[in-house]
């Protein structure tokens, strides 16, 4: 282990998770991010909460857990719809927030879809 390491950084990440190799953009920029698959093979992203996900109080900031949720969101239209999306709307309710050190975890499903309406 390094000394430059944080102990965020170098917690144990939990068993089944994958880290997702971003190369480029926004999430390579705030991750990183795992990923592993449930009992019905629906995908289940993750973060650990570290310093550059932090806001001035110190607990992760509202704008990443946004990002996040759209990310997780996302996943299911990527993993299950071979179409190009992007979000147009996303109105996000706060039950909690997270702390530095916080495991993370989003996850999806799809309920209902539109016809393409063009």
């Amino acid at each position: 282990m390094s000394d430059d390491l944080t102990p965020v950084q170098t917690a144990v990440v939990p068993d089944g998770y994958v880290i997702n190799l971003w190369q480029r953009g926004f999430g390579r920029t705030v991750g990183p991010f795992y990923s592993k698959r449930d009992e019905a093979n629906n995908e289940i992203m993750a973060f650990r909460v570290e310093e550059h996900h932090a806001n001035g109080m110190n607990n992760c900031h509202g704008g990443m857990l946004m990002s996040f949720a759209d990310m997780a969101w996302g996943r299911v239209i990527s993993n299950q719809r071979e179409i190009g999306w992007v979000t147009v709307r996303l109105t996000t309710d706060f039950l909690s927030g997270a702390q530095m050190g916080d495991w993370v975890e989003g996850g999806s499903e799809i309920i209902s879809e539109q016809d393409d309406i063009f």
